[in-house]
């Protein structure tokens, strides 16, 4: 279920918000609460309570991304005189994270906290974290079994639709919009395949650094994951 429509923005902050409201009500409710994720960020953001930068102030953004977009080379050369920490973790042609690391330098604090760690020990609420581990094999079968199926139902005139009106910045990043809408369904199929193999492949790197996960075996039927899964949880 959408809860915001393609055109709106959604911050970290915000969706920290909601994701810690969604989830004091279900534990409120039934006693425990499921999240499923999703990007490291996003999921650490729904589990803990983070220490979120500052949002930009008024122009700025839009300023800094003036730079960028008159010269690359320039703006990263400012952001290593600004905040060399950070410009050592993006890329040059990465315009967000380049735009949103001066932005940070420019107030004061930096895209890479002192202390970089994406996971710590502390969450707001007693958690299991289970990883699900697939074979190789596995993965990429079910990756080019998920993207023939979004073929299948329509994702093609689905997003030609979508891109008749107005598309957040939030929304732009999804993986497959610009392929569905710049490439033909078969070059747009294979890149999405490449495109989700490589981020499978950042995912699993991530998610074993959670202290405390426990991995799962996912190479089996859905119900015997979940039972697996229960039976972890039951026993702390």
């Amino acid at each position: 279920m959408a809860i915001r429509e393609i055109a709106e923005e959604m911050s970290l902050g915000e969706y920290a918000g909601l994701a810690h409201a969604a989830i004091d009500e279900l534990v409120d409710a039934n006693g425990a609460a499921v999240i499923a994720g999703g990007t490291g960020l996003y999921l650490r953001a729904a589990l803990v309570d983070m220490v979120l930068p500052p949002a930009p102030g008024p122009g700025t953004r839009e300023r800094w991304e003036a730079v960028y977009d008159a010269d690359p080379s320039a703006a990263y050369a400012r952001l290593e005189e600004l905040d060399p920490t950070a410009a050592a973790a993006v890329h040059p042609n990465d315009q967000r994270r380049v735009v949103r690391a001066l932005e940070l330098a420019e107030a004061g604090t930096s895209l890479v906290p002192e202390h970089d760690r994406l996971w710590s020990e502390e969450m707001r609420r007693p958690t299991l974290v289970a990883g699900l581990d697939l074979p190789r094999e596995a993965l990429e079968q079910r990756i080019r079994e998920r993207t023939e199926g979004m073929f299948a139902r329509g994702v093609v005139e689905e997003v030609r639709k979508a891109l008749q009106m107005p598309v957040s910045r939030t929304a732009e990043k999804a993986l497959g919009l610009r392929e569905l809408a710049e490439l033909s369904p078969e070059e747009a199929f294979e890149r999405i395949v490449a495109r989700t193999r490589r981020y499978a492949a950042y995912q699993r790197k991530w998610m074993r650094r959670i202290p405390g996960i426990v991995m799962i075996d996912a190479d089996r039927p859905p119900a015997e994951v979940a039972d697996a899964i229960l039976e972890v949880a039951r026993a702390r």
